[in-house]
């Protein structure tokens, strides 16, 4: 009986001390230190895809949304720059102590339907040279929401990386003539939680095709995730990150992969041949890939020896 009361004495002195961190947090602040970045599009035509940020937003769970100062807008950046663990300061500021879940980005973009802009801030770039503006679904002015959950520490600091990811965020739609939709999927990692999957791959195929590697949480990936998308959709729809293989510095700058901005837990990696941008076929899944806080998970990919679904 003794040992039990105590037990249950122990579990009402951490509740209280937990209970009690979390009221010292109010009307305390800390700092948001804020970055960007993005994944490789799996499109090698594509040589820039230009987003116009004029505005971050943030709140806490039932608040009104409040303006990063931290933030100095519009600033325009080519996310394929910000690809292979590269990442923009967009800024740092004070902001209250607390757990949040996500941010807003507000964006430089014409709403679809409104006719083609005469400098559009928002654009993708093709290795000829070509531009091609992109357009937001309606209500874009509302912003677009990157998701992930972190804490602002009292009188400490937080240092966030948003992934905008452009492979899944830019849709190509069809019709008389092809227009690019941007719908952003930004997803928000705290950098000394984050870690990363690196590797070489063998044997790379030898008709000049490519092979691309998709980083899904363990046992999230189906077949069904490689089917052809809809109209506006894109395939992989729910990987958490990919790469492009290719003349990395990895062992001698051998063929390699690298995962950045991953949050510690297991992943499962597709590997997928492309040819000239375009997905040919899913050649396989490495299983159980373990990712740790802050370190390199080295995982080199035999494309022989490869599970199936």
């Amino acid at each position: 009986m003794k040992t039990k009361i105590t037990l249950i004495i122990a579990l009402l002195v951490s509740l209280g001390a937990f209970m009690g961190c979390e009221e010292d947090d109010a009307g305390q602040t800390g700092t948001l230190a804020l970055s960007l970045t993005d994944a490789p599009i799996d499109d090698t035509s594509v040589t820039g895809v230009w987003v116009t940020i004029t505005g971050i937003q943030y709140h806490m769970q039932d608040s009104a949304w409040k303006t990063f100062e931290g933030f100095q807008g519009p600033q325009k950046f080519n996310l394929l720059a910000l690809t292979d663990s590269i990442s923009e300061v967009l800024g740092a500021a004070q902001i209250e102590a607390g757990q949040y879940n996500q941010l807003r980005f507000m964006l430089d973009a014409p709403e679809k339907g409104q006719g083609p802009p005469t400098s559009p801030g928002c654009y993708i770039e093709f290795d000829g040279g070509e531009t091609q503006p992109m357009f937001v679904p309606s209500g874009g002015q509302t912003g677009y929401k990157a998701v992930g959950a972190f804490r602002v520490p009292s009188n400490g600091t937080v240092e966030v990386t948003a992934d905008f990811d452009a492979r899944k965020s830019v849709r190509e739609t069809g019709g008389m003539r092809e227009h690019y939709i941007l719908q952003p999927t930004i997803r928000l990692v705290v950098n000394n939680q984050a870690g990363s999957i690196a590797g070489e791959v063998t044997p790379l195929p030898s008709d000049g095709s490519n092979i691309a590697v998709y980083a899904y949480e363990d046992n999230a990936y189906t077949s069904d995730e490689a089917a052809d998308p809809a109209e506006g959709e894109t395939r992989f729809p729910n990987a958490v990150t990919s790469d492009v293989v290719g003349d990395n510095d990895c062992n001698h700058s051998q063929k390699c992969y690298h995962l950045y901005y991953l949050a510690p837990i297991t992943y499962d990696l597709v590997v997928v041949r492309t040819l000239d941008g375009e997905f040919q076929e899913v050649l396989g899944i490495s299983e159980d890939v373990a990712v740790e806080s802050k370190k390199n998970t080295g995982h080199p990919i035999d494309l022989n020896d490869l599970s199936s679904l």
